[in-house]
């Protein structure tokens, strides 16, 4: 990590520089060995010690600054602000890169093959006898029965005819 230092009506002493260089040690492991470029400016006013850094790691701007009555003090707190937005940063990343998918894992999307749709079954009734009557007595026993039609012997003809409920309340009758 490169330092800058600059001090507004104050002497950056070595003491002050390796405080802040011993600090930023201690944090090291978060940038990753990357080339980072800290500048500090330091400045006294009035009595009270003012410290800013300006960190530049990676495409991000990391800044912090403190006010406090010992420099010391306030590099610190400037450090540990640092520290905690540097931290913040790299877990949004470490975040970010582990809900991806690794290219390898990705299957090729294939497209999905449906089943042709079933043909409509042929499903066995009960069998019954079929006996002679006239259409009108059908139509009372379609009344009786669940089923909407009604195949019977027609006693008029002998012949095999059909009477089912249509749908405006009526009866249609289908005769061979």
């Amino acid at each position: 990590m490169k330092f800058e230092y600059t001090g507004r009506h104050i002497d950056v002493t070595p003491a002050l520089r390796s405080h802040v260089e011993e600090h930023f040690e201690r944090i090291s492991h978060l940038f990753d060995g990357d080339s980072a470029n800290a500048h500090v400016i330091i400045e006294v006013e009035k009595g009270r010690h003012h410290s800013e850094i300006v960190v530049k790691w990676r495409k991000e701007v990391l800044t912090a600054n403190t006010k406090n009555s010992d420099m010391y003090q306030s590099l610190s707190q400037t450090i540990t602000k640092i520290e905690k937005q540097a931290l913040k940063f790299k877990n949004k990343i470490t975040d970010k890169h582990h809900k991806a998918k690794k290219v390898g894992t990705i299957a090729p999307v294939e497209e999905a093959i449906e089943p042709a749709p079933n043909s409509p079954r042929i499903i066995d009734s009960n069998s019954y006898a079929v006996k002679p009557m006239t259409a009108e007595e059908a139509v009372l026993r379609l009344g009786d029965e669940e089923n909407q039609f009604l195949v019977f012997r027609n006693a008029d003809n002998e012949r095999i005819s059909v009477i089912y409920k249509r749908k405006d309340g009526n009866y249609g009758l289908i005769t061979p």
